[in-house]
């Protein structure tokens, strides 16, 4: 039972989780336990790892783990829980993406124990008539109690009708597959609930909730999220995963250390009390990627991957480091002189220019081996300008 409760940040009811256990135990019978993804975007990260690690605790006590593929929702667009609608996808698009969910699911879970399930099979088949139904057993009120819609609404933000649908077909999967547990970010607390409500105006058991914290992205401030580029993917080469680890903030390392490495919990508390102590984090950051990349490929692919990153980033003055040559030609059409966070932008188009202003005022750009700390500091482009941005991008102009 500790281990089950172990790194769960909300609990729907508070003591669900026993009264469902024990439920199962009278009825003689496993749990459904469902977590749902809509394919938005084809790659699983550390973030998606925390929730499926729980599931895997499940599967290994023999319980029913059903995984719904928004194969019908991401067609419609799912509120982002920000201020606008997730855009919807195309039916290609969305098989596509589905099948990579499901084959990187077994990178932590059995896959061949697990039910994958598509909610277009129940969702495609509904009459208008019986649609009016399901809506008829939710109050815009209850809707207008998630915090997004609310926030828009009272901003005159436009939300538009299939985005107050989408947690009732969420909520109605569940009813679909008879979920005892429903698992998911604590981002996804309203939708799951919808479920528990949805149930109950068929006269069965609500399931409970079970929400897993946010894991934080490697800018340090939103959570992990494909679409903010501050992922480290599960599939990540071993080299990449490693940097990526190690470029985290030193204010993540705590939440890193509990939920993305396995060790123990005597281990972790080890390691909390050395960094209390003043244990240098750059030691706990290398003994996170070592234990993350053994996770997920092998421990000998984890050793060579912090050898690279040694002998590339660590063994070497600026002067030294492997430089990626940047033609001034490739600049064309840019003025002579740029802006500290224009030029970052050139180099680093993926990321959003709030990453980068935040990257630049925190010390992360060095121009010839001198910090710049102003974002809209002007750079001379010349040949033979030497650029590093954060810790593992290293650019020269020639």
């Amino acid at each position: 039972m500790n281990a089950l409760k172990e790194n769960v940040e909300i609990f729907l009811p508070e003591n669900g989780l026993e009264q469902k256990l024990e439920q199962a135990e009278r009825e003689n019978r496993k749990l459904v336990i469902k977590l749902g993804f809509d394919p938005t975007a084809p790659d699983l990260h550390l973030g998606h790892a925390i929730v499926l690690k729980k599931l895997k605790q499940f599967q290994d006590l023999g319980h029913r783990i059903v995984i719904v593929i928004g194969s019908f929702t991401a067609r419609i667009g799912d509120p982002t829980g920000k201020n606008k609608s997730r855009p919807p996808l195309s039916k290609e698009d969305v098989a596509v993406n589905a099948q990579t969910y499901v084959n990187q699911l077994s990178k932590i879970l059995d896959v061949s124990r697990c039910e994958i399930v598509y909610n277009s099979d129940w969702l495609d088949t509904l009459q208008l008539s019986e649609m009016i139904q399901l809506l008829s057993k939710v109050t815009v009120a209850q809707i207008m109690h998630r915090t997004d819609f609310s926030k828009r609404f009272q901003e005159n933000t436009p939300i538009a009708m299939h985005e107050l649908f989408y947690p009732i077909m969420q909520g109605f999967d569940s009813v679909k597959i008879q979920a005892d547990i429903e698992m998911g970010g604590t981002d996804q607390l309203f939708n799951c609930t919808m479920g528990r409500q949805l149930q109950e105006t068929e006269g069965m058991s609500p399931q409970i909730v079970m929400c897993m914290p946010l894991l934080r992205g490697t800018d340090g401030h939103e959570k992990m999220s494909k679409s903010l580029n501050n992922i480290i993917g599960l599939t990540d080469e071993p080299n990449e995963m490693f940097g990526k680890i190690m470029s985290i903030p030193d204010t993540l390392l705590p939440d890193y250390l509990q939920l993305v490495t396995d060790f123990s919990q005597a281990e972790k508390q080890e390691w909390l009390e050395k960094l209390a102590q003043g244990e240098n984090p750059m030691t706990l950051k290398k003994a996170i990627a070592l234990n993350v990349i053994g996770q997920y490929h092998n421990e000998a692919e984890a050793m060579k991957a912090q050898e690279f990153f040694a002998q590339r980033f660590q063994s070497k003055t600026f002067q030294e480091k492997n430089f990626t040559p940047v033609s001034l030609q490739e600049l064309e059409g840019i003025e002579s002189e740029v802006t500290v966070i224009d030029l970052c932008k050139l180099l680093l188009q993926n990321e959003s220019k709030a990453n980068l202003k935040r990257l630049i005022e925190g010390g992360g750009v060095t121009v010839n081996d001198e910090k710049v700390l102003g974002a809209q500091e002007k750079i001379k482009l010349e040949t033979a300008t030497k650029i590093k941005l954060g810790k593992r991008h290293y650019f020269e102009l020639v």
